[in-house]
């Protein structure tokens, strides 16, 4: 047994070796030759807990495309300061992918799964042209969701989609393919036309002829709009990097708050608050899907973030991202019932629900001083000795000016007196 546990760890650690040496040590050099070929690359500094966290993730990711025309590398930004400065690297990790002279960072989950699909998509053009039936279905396993173009590849519906999909390129996946591929697969009315596949259904771009007599610019903004808001799933988990992506909907964001643990695990209560509002929104999708965006957060700090409050979990909040107000259910959110979630959804649209946040100065003013409490708490709760010293260092210098300048007056006023005495006893 003893020698069996030998063997097995010494197999895992020539394993985890091997998958680790798929990752390119690049340096300066690297600016050289970054316009041959491909390259995803991560900056990081060693000193970097995240960059640390990633570090196992980017090895299976190196690991995954070892046989592909796409090389995995990575960049000690404390080393290669030249290299950090001209991708402009400010933040750790900052994944960028390198394609000749264009350069895409990378915003998403960083997870092996999300990683690679952002690969997938920003190695080949655009719009992909899907050519063979069987391949529909292959697309439908793989993902969750993607836009498809059908029709001839000409006209203004097919120039907007593929300027749309240069846009998003880094977001989602863009096909293109032929009425009678796409019949067997849609039920395809009308073409030119423009859809989404989302979680086993399809919906369309509501097109028309009436575009073709309007400025080209109206459904250019049309489009684009109509890809922005479907390209997230109806109920994704938000969180910090890609909330921003969320608010850009301009829609209602409603939040089902929940706290996962290290381990990605969920309380029993919180789980089964988290799947009451899932069901819910799938089963009110068409009812809601115009007005509000829907979503779970795992980490009650973003939550806590927008509330500006101590948020208890499990919760439910919603952001209105155009105004920065925020509203929350009077109810006990573990009272919820869906007939009481969507009497509150309704009273936020028809704007009788209390409103809570905003934009004002004094809201403002309250924002900015609790980020940079919460801030210190978790630098506190994760490094108190290093808090202590970067905030003690300058309080204690900025203490001994202030003593100095304090006592220099009263060090002045001493002596005077002195001199006074002095003289005094020399008169006697």
């Amino acid at each position: 047994m003893y020698t069996l546990c030998k063997l097995l760890i010494a197999l895992c650690c020539f394993t985890t070796l091997a998958h680790s040496s798929r990752v390119l040590e690049l340096s300066d050099r690297f600016l050289d030759v970054r316009n041959e070929g491909q390259w995803f690359v991560m900056f990081y500094a060693p000193w970097c807990a995240h960059c640390k966290k990633l570090e196992p993730v980017w090895a299976l990711v190196a690991q995954a495309l070892y046989n592909t025309n796409i090389r995995v590398g990575r960049v000690d930004c404390t080393r290669f300061t030249a290299v950090a400065q001209h991708f402009k690297v400010n933040a750790y990790p900052t994944i960028i992918f390198v394609k000749g002279p264009y350069d895409y960072v990378y915003n998403g989950e960083r997870s092996k799964e999300e990683l690679i699909h952002f690969v997938n998509r920003m190695s080949g053009p655009p719009v992909q042209l899907v050519t063979r039936a069987d391949s529909i279905d292959i697309l439908k396993s793989n993902n969750p969701i993607f836009f498809t173009y059908v029709g001839k590849q000409s006209g203004l519906l097919w120039d907007v989609f593929y300027s749309a999909a240069e846009s998003y390129q880094a977001h989602g996946y863009f096909y293109a393919t032929s009425v009678e591929i796409a019949k067997r697969h849609f039920d395809v009315d009308t073409v030119p036309a423009a859809l989404v596949y989302k979680e086993r259904s399809h919906y369309y771009f509501p097109y028309s002829d009436n575009f073709e007599r309007i400025e080209p610019a109206h459904l250019n903004d049309t489009l684009f709009r109509w890809v922005n808001e479907e390209r997230f799933a109806t109920f994704p988990k938000v969180t910090r990097s890609n909330i921003h992506h969320l608010v850009q909907t301009q829609k209602y964001l409603v939040l089902a708050v929940v706290e996962e643990n290290k381990l990605s695990e969920i309380a029993a209560h919180e789980q089964e608050f988290r799947d009451m509002v899932e069901i819910f929104v799938h089963k009110n999708k068409h009812k809601y899907h115009g007005r509000f965006q829907f979503g779970w957060v795992g980490t009650p700090e973003l939550a806590r973030s927008i509330a500006m409050d101590s948020l208890p979990t499990p919760h439910l909040l919603v952001l209105n991202a155009s105004t920065n107000e925020h509203h929350i259910p009077e109810d006990d959110p573990l009272q919820l019932t869906p007939e009481a979630i969507e009497i509150f959804l309704d009273s936020i649209h028809n704007q009788t629900a209390p409103t809570f946040g905003g934009n004002s100065l004094p809201v403002r003013i309250y924002r900015a001083w609790f980020e940079a409490k919460t801030s210190l708490y978790e630098m506190w709760i994760g490094n108190p000795v290093l808090t202590t010293v970067l905030f003690g260092l300058p309080l204690g210098f900025l203490s001994l000016i202030m003593y100095s300048i304090c006592c220099a007056d009263i060090l002045d006023a001493e002596e005077e007196d002195d001199g006074a005495d002095q003289r005094h006893e020399k008169k006697e």
